[in-house]
């Protein structure tokens, strides 16, 4: 394991904005995350762990202590234990992913093994190990529907654990690792129980209307025609990292959908009545309300291609927060709380960010 000095952040990150690393080192192997933590803690530094720099917004300042970018490999199938019904095994197929596995490169290896969970989950960018962190979910999935534990260094009590899914705590976007027990845990690897055979999550409407006239036909489609419609979806969104596209510049979703009571619900529905709107909305959380955030956004005056200097909004996705060449930290921040502000003048919410802010 090398330490490096000095190390810029914001290549490493797909908004590529934000300052240097103090301390810098590359993990492929738990030994060497030892070796790291052990030099963290000699020299009293903060940690930071940098997976695929999908969701992160680094501070022009950058980060004072070390940072540990996690590149644990290998995708395994162990074979299911015998304590598994026999019934349940047939169906099932169990993935072990090292943390810094490409995700969309492991979606693509369970299609091909026909293994059914995660395919709507395609094209998202980052590692393996950074999605239980904010159980990570789109166009119907979430990954704590197919995680079935996680393997992790626990800095509180030097030891490697293994967390059944119970114990991780997964909520809408989020678990114990980025709540109750932030900072405590390392992800190394993680497990996920996936159908084997199983037919795709046709649940979300962008999917229905793609596949309408083989749904028509009463045709299910496959897992892999599932996962090119929803890259071609979230290319089409500006959610499908192509090079140069400033569009594509972005930490992904910036603001996480608002989740209601049925009164906070009734009420924002009548303000919206009041001005000739209708809320778009879906159950959640049992007899709560989710929002869709980007509705709020581009009905507070923010549309797709808003532009505030360096920082500006995707052409395509209204919660897209875009670096457009040159922006700071401070820029995207900027705009963040500009946003925030208006949406809660107009609508009495306030957004919440999804990204991870480092080193504020």
């Amino acid at each position: 394991m090398t330490i490096q000095e000095k190390v810029p952040l914001a290549p490493l990150t797909t908004l590529q904005v934000g300052g240097e690393a103090r301390y810098f080192a590359e993990i492929k192997r738990e030994d060497e995350l030892r070796e790291a933590v052990s030099f963290a803690t000699s020299r009293d530094l903060p940690l930071f762990i940098l997976g695929g720099g999908s969701n992160l917004v680094i501070a022009d300042s950058g980060w004072p202590g070390l940072v540990l970018r996690i590149a644990i490999g290998g995708i395994t199938t162990p074979e299911l234990s015998a304590a598994t019904p026999n019934d349940a095994k047939s169906t099932a197929v169990l993935f072990s992913v090292g943390a810094g596995v490409n995700w969309d490169d492991f979606v693509a290896q369970t299609v091909v093994q026909n293994g059914a969970g995660v395919e709507c989950l395609s094209g998202i960018p980052g590692s393996v190990g950074g999605t239980p962190v904010q159980n990570v979910g789109a166009y119907g999935q979430e990954v704590s529907d197919t995680i079935e534990s996680v393997r992790a260094f626990d800095l509180q009590q030097d030891r490697v654990a293994i967390l059944p899914k119970p114990a991780c705590g997964f909520r809408y976007r989020s678990s114990i690792f980025n709540s109750t027990e932030r900072g405590r845990y390392i992800i190394l690897r993680v497990n996920y129980r996936l159908k084997r055979g199983g037919a795709p999550n046709l649940k979300y409407a962008d999917l229905q209307s793609h596949f309408a006239t083989q749904r028509a036909e009463k045709k299910t489609p496959s897992l892999s025609e599932t996962r090119d419609a929803v890259r071609a979806i979230r290319c089409s969104k500006g959610m499908l990292i192509i090079p140069g596209d400033e569009d594509c510049r972005s930490a992904g979703s910036f603001f996480k959908n608002p989740v209601l009571s049925e009164e906070q619900f009734k009420e924002l529905s009548d303000r919206a009545a009041a001005q000739g709107l209708s809320i778009p909305s879906y159950p959640a959380l049992d007899a709560q309300h989710k929002i869709s955030a980007a509705w709020l956004v581009e009905h507070s005056g923010f549309s797709k291609g808003y532009v505030a200097g360096a920082a500006g909004i995707s052409k395509k996705h209204a919660l897209a927060i875009i670096n457009r060449g040159d922006a700071t930290a401070s820029d995207i921040v900027a705009l963040k709380k500009e946003i925030q502000d208006q949406v809660k003048a107009r609508w009495e919410i306030l957004l919440e960010p999804e990204p991870v802010f480092v080193g504020f």
